[in-house]
């Protein structure tokens, strides 16, 4: 039962939030700062990505180097 009323409220908020209208949104993209916003967050999102890929392959290594002993 907590579990359909966890769900319902999820449901009931996300339908709020759609019909809210963001200002901050329209300014920044009528003056084209929108643009730099996005490119700061994928940069930052690729360098996770990479920073978990390096750190994968280095514990694929230890794990190697420990099967072998």
């Amino acid at each position: 039962m907590k579990k359909i009323v966890a769900f319902l409220f999820c449901v009931l908020a996300s339908v709020f939030s759609y019909s809210q209208e963001v200002e901050m949104a329209d300014g920044m993209r009528a003056d084209g700062k929108i643009y730099v916003v996005v490119g700061v967050l994928v940069t930052i999102l690729l360098g996770i990505v990479v920073f978990l890929i390096m750190i994968d392959r280095k514990i694929s290594d230890v794990e190697k180097r420990i099967r072998k002993k």
